[in-house]
């Protein structure tokens, strides 16, 4: 993977100190069967006692020293293994960060949340794995080769059958591993979407008493995992005793035949101890290869699937920055612009919004109303550039923004958004958010123009409140108050409330209204509302249907120009009250 290349420039000289380490330890290990071989043949055949003890000194110092190198080894895998997960997770997390909307919508939720955790891990085991036995293992193999070949060249013919069928069994493992271990990964972020969206609506699941509904889609979900993890295990127990039954057998074959050439007088007991003790050096490698192998099957699916985030470019192309001198604070202009959603595929579907042209002057108040799915939500959200239009034109503060820096654009906008997403830690850390460098003074003056500063000190501990996840000891009407005064302690030029008052109650709406009238002089302010009763006082309503502008104007005036307004009127206010309105 193309990705791989900086951490291995990175990390590669401290995987080669630990992978000479590891081969002063194979070579230990390849050392001690021949030496054994000899006090057998030399010191116990032929009973002399100084050559066992000498060559016995020579086992214990040759096996201190492989000894010291896997510490050695061990500890230095541990190190780099896990430095390399921490930073691969970090350059992931931060990689997803910088994505547009677009590039995460080809992501399901779940899935990052996979790559992130389990994908990273199986690399980095996999990466500790090569410096401890990965490496080791094919050492040790190919070293056990040379030294039996090089003890009894006769004996070594048995080596040439089983080696081969040894290696046709990993090809076929591998063959047939690979797709099997992404479907377990596909498996498993299906799992986690489903305990994901479960988490999520459990207060819906309990509503509906919905508990066998989710249970089964639970069930189905997580055997689908256990049947494609099953399908993998049963590789595993159909190619590993494969390979012990081969190599025993080639243990069987050593002594057979060994013991014939004993009897004539060709070979010696030490000879077949040492062979055997090759030959099961080889077992045990072959078996380590193997693990390697479906470890490393495991690891490259996992690293194909961070590769994909990786390699996701950014949709998102600027050229104006900080330096661009700003011409027109708090101006917002769309000129003909359109805008079509992508599916998971990147497939088009119908387009959301069609041809929209409109004007909001600084210091202006604009309200923007329509019926669900008239594109409200997703004309605001071009303006801090979360999505780039099709066709048209977008200027804010008289910047192009589809050539402006998205991370500049935004340090001048402050978003409410229609779902309020608050976080864990204290109810001044929320409000922070807004402005990091905000001292309390301003923390207080924002949660009073949002009408958060009464129930926030009717709490014990006030300010310092701690947020559940999610603000789950708040009530909704609460968490919009403090979204609303987040976005104010930031003093934006361009501030966006996206039905940010549908969860408080009448009186409380009003009183936010009139505080934010007074704080909003200075800013534009687009007002995205259900209700017409949060617009009707706005500079200049938009009215919204099926993506495009069905009317531009004040209350009174777009009650006598505009039907669709006039539908949302008699809708909210009664039929009734439409022959009473002024004009009508």
């Amino acid at each position: 993977m193309i990705y791989m290349r900086k951490y291995i420039h990175k990390y590669g000289k401290a995987f080669l100190i630990a992978v000479f380490f590891l081969t002063i330890e194979a070579t230990c290990d390849l050392l001690l069967p021949t030496i054994l071989s000899q006090i057998i043949d030399k010191g116990v055949a032929q009973e002399q006692m100084d050559v066992i003890w000498r060559l016995g000194g020579i086992m214990l110092l040759i096996t201190a020293v492989g000894a010291g190198a896997a510490c050695t080894r061990n500890i230095m895998a541990s190190r780099v293994s896990q430095a390399f997960g921490t930073e691969l997770r970090s350059d992931l997390f931060r990689k997803i960060q910088g994505l547009s909307f677009e590039s995460i919508d080809r992501f399901d939720r779940a899935s990052l949340i996979t790559r992130l955790t389990n994908d990273v891990t199986q690399v980095q085991n996999f990466t500790n794995g090569l410096m401890r036995i990965f490496v080791k293992a094919p050492l040790i193999c190919a070293g056990s080769l040379i030294m039996a070949i090089r003890l009894n060249p006769r004996l070594s013919v048995i080596l040439l059958v089983v080696v081969p069928i040894v290696g046709l069994l990993i090809a076929w493992n591998m063959r047939i591993g690979l797709p099997r271990y992404l479907k377990v990964q596909q498996a498993m972020d299906r799992m986690n979407l489903v305990l994901r969206e479960y988490l999520s609506g459990v207060r819906v699941v309990k509503a509906f008493n919905r508990f066998i509904h989710e249970t089964e889609k639970m069930e189905k979900a997580n055997v689908e995992y256990q049947n494609r993890s099953i399908q993998v295990m049963r590789t595993m127990a159909a190619f590993n005793p494969a390979v012990m039954l081969t190599v025993n057998l080639g243990i069987m074959a050593v002594l057979w035949y060994g013991g014939v050439r004993i009897e004539h007088g060709d070979m010696q007991v030490g000879h077949i101890v040492a062979f055997v003790n090759y030959m099961t050096q080889i077992l045990f490698s072959l078996m380590m290869i193997s693990m390697v192998l479906m470890m490393f099957v495991r690891a490259r699916a996992s690293s194909q699937r961070i590769g994909e985030v990786f390699a996701e470019e950014h949709a998102m192309r600027w050229e104006q920055t900080a330096s661009t001198p700003v011409v027109d604070m708090g101006r917002i202009e769309f000129e003909q612009v359109s805008f079509t959603y992508g599916d998971a595929e990147g497939k088009a579907a119908s387009p959301v919004l069609k041809q929209i042209s409109l004007t909001c002057e600084p210091g202006q108040t604009v309200g923007i109303i329509g019926s669900t799915g008239s594109g409200k939500s997703t004309l605001v959200n071009l303006i801090p550039r979360f999505y780039d239009p099709d066709s048209g034109t977008i200027r804010v503060n008289g910047l192009d923004v589809s050539k402006t820096d998205p991370a500049y654009l935004r340090e001048a906008i402050a978003i409410v958004p229609q779902k309020s997403v608050l976080f864990s830690g204290t109810i001044k850390d929320n409000i922070k958010w807004g402005k990091e460098t905000a001292v309390m003074e301003e923390i207080e003056a924002a949660a009073r123009t949002a009408g958060a500063h009464g129930f926030i000190c009717q709490f014990p501990e006030g300010y310092e409140t701690m947020i559940g996840q999610k603000g789950v000891n708040l009530s909704g009407g609460q968490k919009q108050r403090l979204s609303i005064a987040r976005a104010l302690v930031r003093k934006p030029d361009i501030l966006i409330l996206d039905d940010s008052t549908s969860a408080v109650d009448v009186l409380t709406e009003s009183a936010i209204k009139a505080a934010l009238k007074a704080e909003t002089r200075a800013m534009t302010c687009l007002i995205i509302a259900q209700r017409i009763t949060s617009v009707m006082d706005a500079d200049q309503i938009i009215v919204l249907e099926q993506g495009e502008i069905a009317g531009t104007g004040q209350h009174a005036e777009l009650l006598r120009t505009c039907r669709v307004y006039r539908e949302i009127f008699a809708s909210q206010a009664g039929k009734e009250a439409l022959p009473h309105v002024e004009g009508l």
